[in-house]
């Protein structure tokens, strides 16, 4: 079978997979392994099998998602031993007829694929993930120009912004594992983003939480943070130039 655009020919492909899907039950807080056999294109992602489950065979499994579009991050989960997104993972391109799909590691599940962010968020905010001005009148209520940036000045911070939270750094980091106080790879990074960018002044706030046995130096350098991020952020490296900071005694480069 295949579809013309723009005259182009695409070969769709069909293929029957079996979807292994671990299971929370809020109820008896056990995990139970539960099987589908599921038909998709080789345009469909893991996240289309997975609603298509819902529709069509158990309506009872729980599975978070919103954009479908690798914007918001929602649907992230571990898919064959991988943090991943599933609304980016095609089925065929995991090649195996059978799909193993987890919640994400190192947060409490709260039903089947579907797991509590707060945590995660949590240490979020306590970087102070924002614009930080020792002048807040003048940030709040007397501006009357843009705070000026270089292209130099935003591409030392670029790549980190682009992070969309969704949570597979968190739950492929050993760290955070055995260190649950521990702060993460994400959220290690949002510091770095924000300390790094020329127009903020909150670097020396966001050191308490930084510079501690929680902050940067439960960083063993594992590289698997970086290794799954769906978007190619690199928190491994944010974290080292946090250290690197630290150990100089100067600020991240501006």
């Amino acid at each position: 079978m295949s579809s013309v655009k723009a005259g182009l020919k695409i070969e769709v492909k069909r293929g029957t997979f079996t979807f292994r899907v671990k299971r929370y039950d809020p109820k008896t807080g056990d995990y139970r392994w539960s099987e589908y056999k599921v038909e998709v294109t080789n345009r469909q992602t893991v996240l289309d099998a997975l609603l298509k489950i819902k529709s069509t065979q158990d309506a009872t499994l729980a599975v978070r998602y919103s954009c479908r579009m690798g914007i918001c991050g929602s649907c992230a989960m571990v898919i064959n031993g991988v943090p991943r997104l599933a609304c980016e993972t095609k089925p065929f391109e995991l090649g195996t007829d059978v799909i193993t799909v987890e919640p994400l590691s190192n947060l409490k599940p709260i039903k089947d694929l579907v797991v509590d962010m707060d945590e995660f968020f949590e240490k979020h905010k306590s970087v102070k993930p924002w614009l930080i001005r020792r002048d807040e009148g003048e940030q709040f209520e007397k501006l009357d120009s843009y705070y000026v940036q270089t292209e130099e000045q935003l591409i030392n911070y670029l790549e980190f912004a682009y992070c969309i939270k969704c949570g597979a750094c968190y739950s492929a980091c050993p760290m955070v594992f055995l260190n649950k106080n521990y702060l993460g790879p994400q959220a290690l990074a949002a510091a770095y983003r924000w300390s790094a960018d020329n127009r903020d002044e909150g670097y020396v706030l966001r050191l308490k939480v930084i510079d501690s046995d929680n902050g940067v130096w439960s960083c063993h350098y594992s590289g698997t943070c970086s290794k799954v991020c769906p978007k190619g952020v690199d928190p491994a490296l944010a974290i080292n130039l946090l250290k690197k900071s630290l150990l100089t005694g100067k600020p991240p480069a501006r």
